[in-house]
């Protein structure tokens, strides 16, 4: 997969920084030192750690080099590094009171050894916190999907697996075998958007990026004129002219040898 785009990230910052805000906010570590931010984006996430955590070190890891610059960038208070979250966390060489993924693991494979990998980097007292797209059963989820996997759009794009999202029961059964001290829950966000081709670039950013990576000038244009027809027809107009783009997510927070606030 190419690089991310910090700045096409950006383009919905507000809307994408809120669950990140709201996950924060559920965090009972007040005397918290060291924080990771797992898949830290261009920092906007890591921000919101900053103003929950004033007093803590944060570390923010990405693998893309252009969100990892931004981040410098836009909150040079906290430290970043390029860091693949699979394959090296073992590489970081220490461990944190706060393990924090806003958005990040669904692209990441094998969440059965990659939780555990992430609780295991924890402090005694530590807390890990992670929100995950719940999106799968939503209009635009289902017609990427549905598209790509079309006879024509198979033989062009092969196989791409763009999400690695368990179910709510499976990473309730993960997470209990870890420990007793965890709760989860669910929030859909409804964002206002002003036209069809706003949720277009949202998931340019996003969902979209794995099959547009693989396409020539051409098939791209010709898969995101499918999908954004298919749009059209899926998310009505109301009758301010705006249009409701629905977005759940699944949230957890796991305290090792500690019970947690719910």
């Amino acid at each position: 997969m190419s690089d991310w785009s910090s700045a096409q990230y950006l383009k919905f910052r507000s809307e994408r920084t809120q669950p990140a805000i709201d996950l924060a906010n559920r965090i009972e570590r007040p005397n918290a030192k060291d924080i990771l931010d797992i898949g830290c984006g261009p920092g906007n996430s890591t921000a919101c750690l900053k103003e929950k955590f004033p007093c803590a070190n944060i570390l923010g890891i990405d693998s893309s080099p252009d969100m990892i610059e931004a981040a410098r960038i836009n909150l040079p208070e906290a430290e970043f590094r390029l860091c693949d979250a699979g394959s090296e966390l073992s590489s970081l060489g220490k461990k944190f009171d706060v393990v924090f993924s806003n958005a990040c693991i669904q692209w990441i494979p094998d969440h059965r050894s990659l939780l555990p990998e992430m609780f295991g980097i924890l402090n005694d007292g530590g807390v890990l916190a992670v929100q995950v797209p719940e999106n799968y059963d939503e209009p635009i989820h289902k017609i990427i999907t549905e598209t790509a996997e079309s006879p024509h759009w198979r033989d062009i794009l092969g196989q791409v697996r763009s999400f690695h999202t368990l179910t709510p029961d499976e990473y309730y059964e993960l997470i209990s075998e870890l420990t007793p001290y965890f709760f989860m829950w669910e929030t859909v966000y409804f964002h206002r958007m002003k036209r069809h081709e706003d949720i277009m670039e949202w998931y340019r950013a996003t969902g979209l990026k794995p099959y547009l990576d693989v396409l020539d000038e051409d098939n791209r244009k010709s898969f995101e004129e499918e999908i954004l027809l298919k749009i059209r027809k899926a998310y009505p107009v109301l009758k301010d002219g705006e249009i409701i783009f629905r977005f759940p997510r699944l949230f957890f927070i796991a305290a090792k040898n500690r019970i947690t606030k719910g």
